[in-house]
């Protein structure tokens, strides 16, 4: 990690800078640059998209009982599931216009999980170090998913 600075709010909101580096803000309002990793392979994104699903499934199921960790669960449950619902929707698209409104829902499934990923950690049902990582790929999905969406709207349209 190359610089950290301290952040007012605790968005996991990302911002992305030119390669090689970027900046990634994570739950808890830090913002750090990281070197990206060039040589990591990609991955599928209706794989990864399936495996964050799974990955706030699991985060679910590990909640306290209590109302106010049920109530907010079950919100992020919903929204970081659709992710990829939404993704594999696009994939099935008709059109352009179609494709870049499902990714459009993606996105705002990822800023909604965002939310409910915060006031988790900021009701103190949930510690930081817990969530982080989901945070952190959160922001990642949004990074990917926002470029796709504005090369879709930018590259020319493709006549038969």
């Amino acid at each position: 990690m190359k610089d950290e600075t301290s952040h007012s709010g605790a968005s996991c909101k990302t911002a992305t800078q030119e390669q090689p580096v970027r900046a990634v803000q994570l739950c808890g309002g830090k913002v750090q640059s990281i070197m990206r990793d060039e040589k990591k392979p990609a991955i599928d994104l209706s794989v990864r998209t399936k495996s964050f699903a799974l990955r706030v499934i699991r985060l679910y199921s590990a909640l306290p009982k209590s109302t106010v960790a049920q109530t907010l669960g079950k919100q992020v449950l919903r929204s970081g599931t659709s992710v990829g619902a939404n993704y594999r929707e696009a994939n099935r698209s008709r059109s352009r216009n179609e494709f870049v409104a499902k990714i459009g829902d993606s996105l705002k499934e990822l800023d909604e999980t965002a939310y409910w990923f915060d006031l988790l950690v900021e009701s103190g049902v949930l510690s930081l170090p817990k969530v982080r990582e989901l945070c952190g790929e959160c922001d990642e999905l949004t990074a990917i998913l926002t470029t796709i969406s504005k090369r879709s709207k930018a590259s020319p349209l493709h006549h038969s």
